[in-house]
């Protein structure tokens, strides 16, 4: 019975989502490209809403996939990096991960590379969190969120020409210590550690 009401709310949502779509998605009648570089874009689109009202001009930033990881070692130590971000001008704790690329076979395929190439870890299960979006106003990729367990060290770091990545081993409890005191502020970031800890029933809701 319980089953049954499951699987009839799940499909009212489903036809729910459906019928939001068709009523509220606008419609774009033109794009032009503004800005095109190695890893951004910025778009201008003229579109036009469900009611007709034509919105002109919309900006979009266009960017690559992204993938991002919540990393375990094999005895549980959380894999942080702290990394200078230039456009706040501050240093940062986060989480590994970076663009997809078009040789990654898949998102998996992306996530570890990105954790080879800026931790030296390899890790024996991968976990499919979700996806996020940094700003779904104006942003149009995704961010694609991992959990990643049993992490040995292979290999040294393997960085970009402009990369300078600190790594750090964190106890779970010193982890979830700074968490609660906001000191991570990586939005997507955090998003992809609040799914982790929740699966990993380090977190209650």
């Amino acid at each position: 019975m319980w089953e049954d009401e499951q699987r009839e709310n799940k499909g009212s949502n489903v036809i729910r989502e459906q019928l939001l779509n068709w009523f509220m998605n606008w419609k774009t009648i033109s794009s032009e490209y503004l800005f095109s570089d190695l890893w951004f874009k910025v778009r201008k689109d003229k579109c036009e809403t469900p009611t007709g009202k034509i919105v002109d001009p919309y900006y979009v930033y266009e960017f690559p996939e992204w993938v991002t990881c919540f990393a375990l070692t094999e005895d549980r130590k959380v894999i942080m990096e702290l990394q200078y971000r230039h456009a706040i001008g501050e240093t940062c704790w986060e989480i590994p991960g970076g663009c997809v690329d078009d040789e990654d076979a898949n998102l998996e395929a992306a996530i570890k590379r990105e954790l080879l190439e800026e931790t030296g870890y390899e890790f024996g299960n991968f976990e499919y969190l979700g996806r996020t979006c940094a700003n779904p106003s104006t942003n149009s990729n995704w961010m694609h969120m991992f959990l990643a367990t049993g992490g040995k060290k292979v290999a040294e770091q393997n960085l970009d020409a402009n990369e300078e990545i600190c790594v750090e081993l964190m106890d779970m409890e010193e982890f979830k210590k700074k968490f609660r005191n906001n000191e991570f502020i990586q939005s997507m970031h955090t998003t992809c550690m609040l799914y982790a800890l929740m699966k990993l029933g380090e977190l209650k809701v």
